[in-house]
């Protein structure tokens, strides 16, 4: 049974950081991309970041390149989040694809996902 158990989310200033984990099990990582996706209510899916796990290559969407970066420990991926604004406010999932994606995109509609993790960016 795949599983992927996010942590780290909550309410942080501008300017501020989070670390948002995921955990997965229940499957073999080596031919899949690891990352997040992230949702605003009423809004469509934003691909955040990703990880291919055989080569360690990563993706970025546009908003969060230079802020934020993704990296994977053994059956974990972690997205450090650095310089946070105000509209990084979304509830943010982890995501896996099947290697390979052609864009962050890809993560917006993946093979599985987790149960989400608010993260807030206000003062």
């Amino acid at each position: 049974q795949v599983q992927l158990v996010e942590s780290g989310g909550g309410l942080v200033q501008p300017g501020g950081s989070l670390r948002l984990s995921c955990v997965a099990s229940g499957f073999r990582l080596d031919y899949y991309v690891m990352g997040w996706f992230r949702q605003v209510p009423g809004k469509e899916r934003e691909g955040v970041a990703a990880i291919n796990s055989r080569d360690g290559i990563t993706y970025y969407g546009d908003s969060v390149k230079g802020r934020f970066t993704i990296s994977r420990d053994k059956d974990a991926v972690n997205l450090q989040m650095d310089s946070l604004k105000p509209e990084d406010t979304a509830v943010y999932y982890c995501a896996v694809e099947q290697e390979p994606i052609r864009s962050i995109k890809e993560m917006c509609t993946p093979l599985w996902k987790g149960q989400g993790t608010q993260v807030t960016v206000a003062s």
